[in-house]
């Protein structure tokens, strides 16, 4: 992907809401009660019509709306996971022994992931969470689960993402587009029957999802990895870590990850950092500045993060002691997923001018915290995105006039 050296470019994370119409197709394929040619056309006419709109709305590096991240309602946390179990041979849904709630207790040199009701935020505001936000942690509830050797069969599948993005760009005119795609270290939060470790399963991933990886860039669009495992997962293990021992756990998902990205041209990855995207208290999340140095070692061009909300704003002067590699460039968030507050292009300017300020202008592209379908209302997530491209705007005249 070229960057700009006259003005600042946007993006963002990459989900964006769907539209009733494609919500209840998505529902109608589950059921089996819609034809898959037709559910194939519907899908292929919605995402030429959020390109067109992103075009509109002035975004510069467009997606398909993760539209091939079936939805089937309004709010929707995890699409941007459990999209990849129907790509994934090798799992099955278990309801007994659901490993979703095993709850494990860490100990140092020793960190395991606890149930996601567990996380130490989530035990924190108790009352908050089991009243406003559903945790997922039903013990009914079926979980995939490994009990055999994983495999790529979401061939179709992102053959369609690609095909509709490429459509998509041709129709609306735009410039460069991009497919996000999971993480191995995310991925590999389901059960695990088969592999003998950790390791050993996070890395079976990376086998697997190197060809999804693979079929993103070789039609030449951009990849954006989605990894919250690198961060979110530091309120997942209970009691606190160390910081030290949290760096070395997360260390085999970044392996795992660079092992995947073997072969693949740096200059068309970037990379998504995020705390997660619920609408709830975050007093626990790991400081930016341990992540740092993390961010660098990951083979992408790019890197994007929250840098909007209210937990992590300020942690913009964190890049004044730290040294962007030469050729990266850094896609920090200036709207926030985390609030219907459609904030002011004038705020958006200051936020892009600051992080220009400390890691240059020509490195700086204007996003998103993190994914706005499925968390806000469609109307407002627009406002946000257009708040993005007039804030862009007016850093643009200040930087570059």
């Amino acid at each position: 992907m070229s960057l700009s050296t006259d003005r600042i470019l946007t993006t963002h994370v990459g989900s964006l809401p769907r539209s009733l119409k494609l919500q209840e197709a998505n529902a109608a394929r589950k059921a089996g009660t819609l034809d898959e040619a037709d559910f194939q056309s519907t899908l292929a006419d919605e995402v030429k019509q959020v390109v067109a709109k992103q075009v509109e709305t002035g975004i510069d590096i467009v997606n398909d709306g993760e539209y091939g991240h079936a939805m089937t309602q309004a709010v929707d946390y995890g699409a941007w996971w459990t999209y990849s179990f129907a790509r994934t041979g090798g799992l099955e849904l278990v309801k007994d022994g659901n490993p979703a709630n095993e709850v494990h207790r860490s100990t140092p040199g020793n960190l395991k992931y606890t149930t996601f009701g567990d996380r130490r935020d989530w035990t924190k505001f108790r009352d908050f969470y089991t009243s406003e936000i559903d945790t997922g942690n039903d013990p009914d509830s079926a979980f995939p689960v490994a009990t055999s050797e994983i495999s790529y069969i979401g061939q179709d599948a992102v053959a369609s993402d690609v095909r509709n993005l490429k459509a998509g760009i041709e129709a609306a005119g735009a410039s460069a587009g991009f497919v996000a795609a999971l993480s191995p270290g995310s991925a590999a939060r389901v059960g695990n029957k088969h592999y003998a470790s950790d390791k050993d399963f996070q890395f079976a991933w990376a086998e697997v999802l190197r060809e999804e990886y693979k079929a993103i860039t070789d039609a030449g669009l951009t990849l954006q990895i989605d990894d919250p495992s690198i961060s979110e997962g530091w309120d997942q293990i209970n009691p606190e870590p160390s910081v030290e021992d949290y760096l070395a756990f997360i260390k085999t998902s970044v392996d795992a990850l660079n092992y995947a990205l073997e072969g693949i041209p740096e200059d068309q990855v970037r990379f998504h950092l995020c705390w997660g995207s619920w609408h709830g208290p975050h007093t626990t999340d790991l400081e930016f500045k341990y992540l740092a140095d993390t961010l660098p070692s990951i083979n992408a061009r790019g890197y994007t993060f929250e840098a909007a909300n209210a937990r992590h704003a300020h942690e913009w002067k964190v890049w004044e002691n730290l040294t962007l590699p030469e050729g990266k460039y850094i896609v920090p968030g200036v709207v926030s997923h985390s609030t219907n507050v459609v904030e002011h292009p004038e705020l958006v300017a200051q936020r892009i001018e600051q992080f220009a300020s400390v890691v240059g202008k020509e490195n700086v592209v204007a996003s998103t915290d993190c994914g706005l379908g499925g968390r806000l209302h469609e109307d407002i997530a627009w406002a946000k995105l257009s708040a993005l491209t007039e804030g862009a705007r007016i850093a643009s005249e200040r930087l570059f006039s």
